[in-house]
């Protein structure tokens, strides 16, 4: 059958979004294609994406590439069905993710955190435990991504080091990729132990700088009072000398207390980070977790923080600097799935207990077992279902929204059990800001070559 032949119809799950010059942003979130379309372009794309439009013959280019990217699909293609496939390749497994607690103990006492500090650095047990382990599964893995986390990961770099050096043996022995990243407030991310970091394959980092000085000071202090901001912003000033591959996110977290203090702070950034665009910026509204400062939040409603974070991103582009690639990685297929709801991901606490969720790490139904030092695991599977099947499985909006195969009902169990209700990313409720955000960085980026 000729390619002309076929009868197209446009995918379900495509979104678009006009650009300011008239053109046209197409995502498609089955193949995670993001296209932009021309203004010229842009009326003749439009009724191509019209259902039962005609078939051009021949093909031109532009239409060819409307069918590779799956904005357009054979018109007998059941795409509900590749949606229910896609949502079962999660479990697949031979890939593993785990967020390792190496110490629950912090040099910080921020006054949004939800974390209580009970436990210090990870058992020895929990640490032969989690060589042995991974000495076995590793046979079986394409892929291993470890996320260290906390507490404070660089209290106890000593750990990091034994762990990464077993794990990466592991994965070499039997042909899988490792990779790494990092959770840190940054305190002590000096140039020496940054490069040992990635040494150790940790190349994607997460920092947080919540305003200048004095406002960040206030939120992210040392426990027992002190300041923390200028050592911060000196550690990785240093790290632009260092000629290696990476990425560091500067998370800005916001409420209603300092929504200004983070516009302005946009400007300084830019002075401090705009020319290296290895450090790329993450606004990310603060929330309400479970944790003992709950009620003292003030924490932003869903309207400010949807108009809130695009803003931000905007003028922090304006600026010339670089979102965070968290963003569009959301967009791709089963991006915006949280790990709580993913099959093969799991979190290890300092002292070996297993959970999904590193918010909820009291709730009973989130404590799913142990590790023990045989490397052996006790798991409760019934509890395991219950993050991981929470979403698109009962929900008939989730099944028929454009965004399903990116975020599978699933982009935060943890809202769905507490509420009842669909837990919709940012990006998907704002697909069009989104896609705008994408759109401006790419000009800008065209811009400078």
């Amino acid at each position: 059958m000729s390619h002309d032949a076929l009868q197209w119809k446009p995918s379900r799950f495509n979104a678009q979004s006009e650009t300011d010059d008239g053109g046209l942003m197409l995502y498609n979130s089955y193949t995670g294609a993001i296209a932009s379309i021309s203004a010229a372009e842009r009326n003749q794309v439009l009724d191509w994406l019209k259902p039962s439009s005609p078939v051009p013959e021949p093909a031109p280019p532009l239409f060819a590439g409307l069918t590779e990217q799956g904005f357009l699909v054979p018109a007998e293609t059941d795409e509900m069905r590749r949606a229910l496939f896609l949502h079962q390749s999660m479990h697949a497994q031979d890939s593993m993710h785990l967020v390792l607690l190496v110490t629950e103990a912090c040099n910080f006492r921020c006054n949004y955190c939800y974390e209580s500090f009970p436990r210090s650095s990870m058992r020895e047990e929990v640490i032969r435990g989690l060589e042995a382990y991974m000495t076995g599964r590793a046979k079986t893995l394409s892929q291993l991504t470890i996320s260290w986390h906390g507490g404070e990961p660089l209290l106890v770099p000593h750990i990091i080091e034994r762990l990464s050096r077993s794990f990466m043996a592991a994965c070499e022995q039997n042909g899988a990729v490792y990779a790494a990243e990092m959770s840190t407030n940054g305190y002590f991310l000096t140039r020496e132990r940054f490069e040992q970091m990635l040494d150790l394959h940790v190349e994607r980092f997460m920092v947080t700088l919540d305003g200048e000085g004095e406002v960040h000071n206030k939120r992210r202090g040392l426990n027992g009072g002190g300041e923390t901001y200028q050592t911060i912003v000196d550690n990785l000033l240093s790290l632009k000398q260092v000629d290696r591959p990476f990425e560091i996110n500067l998370r800005v977290n916001f409420d209603n207390s300092n929504l200004e203090a983070v516009s302005e702070f946009i400007p300084v950034l830019r002075d401090l980070f705009a020319d290296d665009s290895r450090f790329k910026v993450y606004f990310r509204p603060v929330g309400c977790m479970g944790g003992e400062n709950d009620l003292n939040l003030p924490v932003c409603d869903d309207q400010t923080k949807d108009t809130k974070i695009w803003e931000f991103n905007e003028q922090a582009i304006r600026e010339g600097l670089t979102v965070s690639s968290f963003i569009s990685d959301i967009l791709l297929p089963t991006g915006a799935v949280c790990y709580a709801a993913k099959p093969n991901s799991l979190i290890v606490g300092s002292d070996g207990m297993l959970y999904k969720c590193s918010v909820a790490i009291e709730q009973d139904n989130n404590r799913l077992g142990r590790i023990h030092e045989d490397g052996t695991l006790d798991l409760d599977m019934d509890k395991l279902a219950l993050w991981t099947t929470s979403g698109e499985e009962t929900n008939e909006k989730c099944q028929s929204c454009f965004f399903r195969p990116s975020c599978q009902g699933n982009h935060c169990p943890l809202y769905r059990m507490r509420t009842g209700n669909r837990p919709c990313s940012y990006e998907k409720r704002q697909i069009k800001k989104t896609l705008r955000t994408i759109w401006l960085q790419a000009q800008r980026e065209e811009a400078e070559l």
